[in-house]
């Protein structure tokens, strides 16, 4: 595939390419690093990144915090309070 850089200034579609859309707690400035291709940030504020969910993650321990436990128990309190309230 032919590029359509311009000769003449090869650092051209490096100033083109989309920016980082993360910005900064303390100045609120944006990053002006180049976003990875396919995300809205860099490489340095999470683009590609992140472990595995659930048992695939390597922290994972026993899965009493998981998404499926915590809505369960929501469940389980919920129709306990109605029992309480009825009796």
């Amino acid at each position: 595939m032919k590029s359509d850089a311009n000769p003449i200034d090869p650092v051209q579609r490096l100033r083109d390419a989309p920016r980082c859309h993360a910005k900064a707690k303390s100045t609120g400035e944006q990053c002006k690093a180049p976003a990875v291709r396919g995300w809205s940030v860099c490489r340095v504020h999470g683009a590609g990144g992140g472990a595995p969910c659930g048992k695939a993650h390597p922290n994972y321990k026993h899965g009493v915090r998981s998404k499926e436990w915590v809505e369960t128990r929501k469940q389980i309190n919920s129709f306990v309070r109605e029992v309480r309230a009825v009796e």
